[in-house]
């Protein structure tokens, strides 16, 4: 029920480069039809630095891990948003289901991939414990021997308690070239990292390292190219909104993106666009370097 496209299988066969790329970014992450340049985007990024891109989905009974240019169009706003306990009921029921961080993980850890590249990680929503919401995505990392290539945590998520509960499954937090752990949007502000890598090389000997000590998943925080530091004012008030509409759970990050992209005059959107295939290249760049270590 796994099927693994030819050049990927062959990638990992051989020891080279592979990076899993998620699906609900394509899905969900964007305004219709937008979701899907940028995963081709991102999949031409990785591309760019040397590795192999493996998209990871499930289509018609078959968990995907290497989607083609044509089954990246089947994913849009009813495909069903999948995260690590999701993939098994997906797979068997036949839906479209587009992976989360979590969801790409697992799925890529059976495939034996050990970078991946997104936007954001999920972590703790603003208010904890009210809403009683945490992302599925901190566990899954802190067991699986990956390391994660994100902007930080989702704009729209309490980042110091995400910060803090990473700590205490053991995630090391790396920091791209920075020595705080970037908000997303804005590259400063955020709480300090565990530690500060300057190379790929560097972040793949500690990746390596990690995992030969017995531990699992590792986060390396890259800054945005362009920091927006008055998105803040923003996110509150499409929090707000949300509650306001009563829209909670796999239904709030859509919702607060489409507000953030409509009060920001388009800036969220384009930043947006290029932290994700930004991302993408460095993770193509960490996995060459993990390749050849």
């Amino acid at each position: 029920m796994i099927r693994v496209a030819a050049e990927v299988a062959e990638a990992l066969r051989d020891g080279g480069a592979v990076v899993a790329l998620e699906t609900t970014l394509i899905a969900h992450g964007f305004p219709p039809g937008e979701g899907v340049v940028v995963g081709r985007a991102s999949e031409a990024a990785v591309r760019e630095s040397g590795a192999v891109p493996a998209t990871i989905g499930v289509l018609d009974g078959e968990l995907v891990v290497g989607l083609t240019e044509e089954e990246l169009g089947r994913f849009d706003a009813s495909a069903r948003k999948l995260g690590s306990r999701d993939l098994a009921a997906a797979t068997v029921q036949g839906v479209v289901g587009a992976t989360t961080v979590g969801g790409t993980l697992a799925a890529g850890a059976a495939a034996g991939i050990r970078v991946l590249a997104t936007g954001g990680l999920g972590g703790v929503h603003r208010g904890w414990p009210q809403p009683p919401d945490v992302s599925s995505d901190l566990p899954t990392l802190a067991r699986t021997p990956a390391i994660v290539v994100s902007s930080g945590v989702k704009s729209l998520l309490d980042v110091p308690a995400t910060a803090e509960l990473l700590e205490t499954l053991g995630v090391p937090v790396l920091g791209w070239r920075t020595e705080e752990l970037p908000l997303f949007y804005a590259a400063r502000g955020g709480p300090p990292v565990s530690a500060r890598v300057d190379s790929a090389a560097e972040a793949a000997r500690i990746a390596a390292t990690h995992w030969r000590l017995g531990g699992g998943g590792l986060l390396l925080g890259r800054p945005p190219d362009e920091s927006l530091d008055d998105v803040e004012p923003l996110i509150e008030t499409a929090l707000d909104e949300a509650d306001a509409a009563g829209v909670h759970g796999p239904a709030m990050t859509p919702f607060v993106l489409d507000r953030l992209h409509a009060t920001s005059g388009g800036r969220t959107l384009r930043a947006n666009r290029e932290l994700v295939v930004g991302n993408a290249r460095l993770a193509g760049e960490v996995a060459v370097a993990l390749a050849t270590a």
